[in-house]
């Protein structure tokens, strides 16, 4: 059976689970969704009660019935390649794509669905208290007035944006920014803005949960810095993960239908470990590099196993 690798045209976090999946001597194919229509093509027939469907990508055709896993790692998106690109071709090649594959009995990391729910920032908070996390007192609104009452109760604030764009992605992404409670928020009526209590950090953890499997990670932060990912200093080490971390974890993965998950904490001077986020599709490339932990290794060895 064949795994089958939806991911951009150059990614070298790919790039390292394929050439394990190819030691591992599994079938895959990699595609980019990008190309379709074009240099992937499919097609997918229903006779009475059987489904029958394939995709091709360049000279490599696949079953849908064949495949035994799906893994989406930062596709493109459907049509993108056309020579006359249009909102409606994007349209129908994605229902068409992912309409069929999520016909089959594949597993996924991660399905569609279940990803979608995952982005979502207030829903990741509120997933994130209920499973038993430290959630930073956070506000999201559009009423200046709540966003005075709620600086004058808890004074250290950051405001970071909603849709949680990477710093790779400008000119969306917005840095995490420490603010006063005296600023001016008038501002916040001309869009939906997040205030979050400030939690000082004494190290930032990035947890990756492939699985059961669970890989995290330590870097000792500097005093004066608020967002991690535009840091450039420190080294990541491996750590144990504290129970009551693990328990949450094994919840929130389990209630957000997630096979993958790369969890943001920080570490306060006590040792507490305080929910940033959880990205359904992180990176963790620069993760195994500096730690050597086999997060790629468990990722194509989940992706092996059979339906």
């Amino acid at each position: 059976m064949t795994v089958l690798v939806l991911t951009c045209e150059e990614d070298l976090t790919a790039d390292i689970v394929v050439s394990t999946l190819q030691d591992l001597g599994v079938p895959l194919v990699r595609l980019d969704p990008a190309d379709l229509p074009g240099r992937v093509s499919l097609s997918a027939e229903y006779t009475g009660d059987d489904f029958h469907g394939y995709l091709k990508s360049g000279e490599r055709m696949v079953s849908l019935s064949s495949l035994r896993s799906v893994w989406v790692r930062r596709p493109g998106t459907p049509g993108a390649r056309t020579a006359e690109q249009s909102a409606w071709i994007t349209a129908e090649a994605e229902q068409a794509l992912y309409g069929m594959l999520t016909s089959t009995q594949a597993r996924w990391m991660n399905h569609p669905v279940a990803s979608a729910q995952a982005r979502y920032k207030p829903w990741q908070l509120h997933l994130a208290h209920r499973s038993g996390f430290l959630v930073p007192a956070t506000l999201l609104t559009t009423f200046p007035s709540m966003a005075r009452q709620f600086a004058a109760a808890h004074q250290d604030l950051v405001v970071k944006s909603v849709s949680g764009k990477h710093p790779g992605d400008p000119p969306m992404v917005l840095p995490t920014t420490r603010i006063s409670p005296d600023t001016d928020f008038s501002g916040v009526a001309g869009g939906p803005t997040l205030l979050q209590q400030h939690i000082p950090k004494e190290a930032d953890i990035r947890l990756t949960c492939v699985g059961d499997h669970l890989f995290a990670a330590r870097k000792k932060a500097d005093p004066e810095e608020v967002d991690s990912r535009f840091a450039h200093h420190g080294t990541w080490e491996p750590v144990e993960v504290p129970d009551a971390v693990q328990r949450g974890v094994n919840s929130y993965m389990t209630a957000a239908q997630l096979a993958y998950g790369a969890f943001d904490f920080a570490e306060d001077p006590d040792g507490a470990w305080w929910f940033l986020e959880c990205n359904q599709g992180g990176q963790f490339g620069f993760i195994q590099l500096e730690t050597d932990q086999p997060i790629a290794q468990a990722i194509a060895t989940w992706l092996a196993v059979e339906p």
